[in-house]
């Protein structure tokens, strides 16, 4: 499982879509969260999807494009359709925080993870059963243990030193990697997930 994280863009949507194509392409992640609240990810797939298929690239436009691009096309040109719409259906690993106050969720190596864009609003119900608390809303990216759990971010594109970061989950252990918006690597580390018998008080911890 390789979970990969993008941080908010603050304008950098040029570094977006080259760091989303990196992560699709060369990293093939099963699943990208976009951790701002701008949509800004939204809009740069969405043009992404619309250079493949044409304009509605939905899910529920598939037929229509298939009738007007198949119907009377030669054997080569039904292949080309489909090997557009096999790249477009690529795009569903990409998703958004919805909201301020949704959380996402994902099991990588047997540890919850939960995702939210203000690690302010983490109550204790989100942290009690987790092991990797992701949050979006900061410049500089974070990668903290705290106790028994670790508090995680990519940090901006407005920061040169962060914006991507890569969770990959191994049989040694899940390693994170931090890119920054260039996708060029800077960081490696591997994340202890084990439990602890540690005494936390988290409300006081400085992350």
């Amino acid at each position: 499982m390789r979970l990969a994280l993008l941080g908010p863009a603050e304008g950098h949507t040029t570094e977006l879509l080259a760091a989303a194509r990196f992560l699709l392409d060369e990293k093939q992640v099963d699943r990208a969260i976009y951790l701002g609240l701008d949509g800004a990810l939204d809009a740069v797939i969405e043009a992404w999807a619309e250079s493949l298929v044409g304009p509605d690239p939905s899910e529920e436009g598939v037929w229509a494009r298939a009738a007007e691009s198949c119907l009377r096309a030669s054997p080569e040109a039904i292949d080309s359709f489909i090997s557009k719409e096999r790249e477009r259906g690529k795009l569903r690993v990409f998703e958004s925080l919805p909201d301020a106050e949704t959380r996402l969720v994902e099991m990588l190596g047997g540890a919850l993870v939960v995702m939210i864009y203000d690690k302010g609003r983490l109550n204790e119900e989100d942290m009690l059963p987790a092991r990797l608390l992701i949050f979006g809303k900061g410049k500089g990216a974070t990668v903290k243990q705290v106790g028994q759990r670790w508090f995680l971010s990519a940090g901006s594109l407005d920061d040169a030193a962060g914006g991507i970061m890569l969770l990959e989950d191994l049989d040694e252990g899940i390693d994170l990697t931090l890119f920054d918006r260039a996708c060029n690597e800077i960081r490696t580390e591997r994340l202890s997930t084990e439990r602890t018998t540690t005494k936390l008080t988290i409300g006081g911890a400085n992350i």
